[in-house]
């Protein structure tokens, strides 16, 4: 590997921008309020019976657009009662612009927000060294289990925590996807950082079966269009780029022939489908619900 390749995560504006671009160019959150118009309705049918609070627990809330979606559906299913909302989120940034969108927000009355600036890891070990094991009616981590260290020790700890008839929303790429592939092939010549794991909806319910957990898990198509990283000197490509391998700026930073093999592949229907003169990533989602 060359030395200068390094990192995405080791430049924190650089990943959030090459985040931000992942988002503008994919399907991901139109995939995500697919799921939630589907299917949860049927999936959060149970969880506020017999109780006069709900409360959800959410897992690397990020900005706040999906928990917002999550929470009217609550709002819709148990119309007038109150919902506590507590949010655990690593990025202080993340959570100024979850706080705006709360504010800008008029339809959310009867939900009190909380919000903590950790980490999953850092949340478990302080709740276990206060003795304070609340029960939740709803958990959900979206795209969040690639950045913990145990997975299975993580699972164990937050189902734990359901209350009755409560559970455990995990989203994350499918195996299905074509991040799987492109992590198997060429993880071990990327720059790896302790806190990125690559990991798929396969590899998850494979822990979740030796754990003996119950669950149902539903595959949602999804693309990202990266016709942008074949264009030399192209800003939203070489960003896609950059997200895809997970490694600041790896156009200019990796070695020729890895740079050249990663776009190749990038083109092959393997990875991608050609269509409307745009290529396609397979971004496929997994969303995979945890019974108590």
């Amino acid at each position: 590997m060359a030395s200068s390749m390094r990192s995405l995560f080791s430049d924190h504006s650089r990943y959030v921008e090459s985040f931000r671009r992942f988002l503008n160019t994919s399907t991901e959150h139109q995939c995500m309020q697919e799921f939630m118009d589907k299917k949860l309705p049927g999936i959060i049918a149970r969880i506020g019976d017999k109780k006069s609070e709900i409360k959800i627990l959410s897992i690397g809330g990020g900005a706040g657009e999906i928990d917002l979606q999550i929470l009217s559906k609550v709002q819709a299913q148990y119309s007038g009662i109150h919902i506590n909302n507590e949010v655990v989120e690593p990025s202080a940034e993340q959570i100024a612009k979850y706080k705006e969108l709360v504010a800008k927000s008029s339809n959310l009355k009867n939900i009190k927000f909380a919000w903590h600036n950790e980490t999953a890891s850092e949340y478990q070990n302080r709740m276990i060294e206060k003795k304070e094991l609340q029960k939740w009616d709803f958990i959900h981590m979206v795209q969040v289990l690639y950045y913990v260290k145990d997975i299975p020790a993580t699972l164990k700890f937050f189902h734990s925590l359901l209350a009755t008839n409560a559970k455990i929303l995990i989203i994350i790429v499918s195996g299905t996807s074509s991040w799987g592939k492109l992590w198997k092939k060429y993880g071990s010549r990327l720059p790896r950082d302790d806190l990125c794991l690559y990991i798929t909806s396969t590899d998850l319910t494979q822990m979740l079966d030796k754990m003996g957990l119950q669950y149902e898990c539903y595959d949602f198509l999804s693309t990202m269009d990266i016709s942008d990283c074949f264009i030399d000197g192209n800003e939203n490509g070489d960003l896609l780029l950059d997200f895809l391998t997970e490694t600041c700026h790896f156009n200019t930073t990796a070695p020729g022939d890895l740079r050249a093999e990663i776009v190749k592949d990038l083109q092959e229907p393997e990875f991608s489908v050609k269509k409307d003169g745009k290529v396609l990533f397979n971004n496929n989602l997994s969303f995979i619900v945890v019974e108590a």
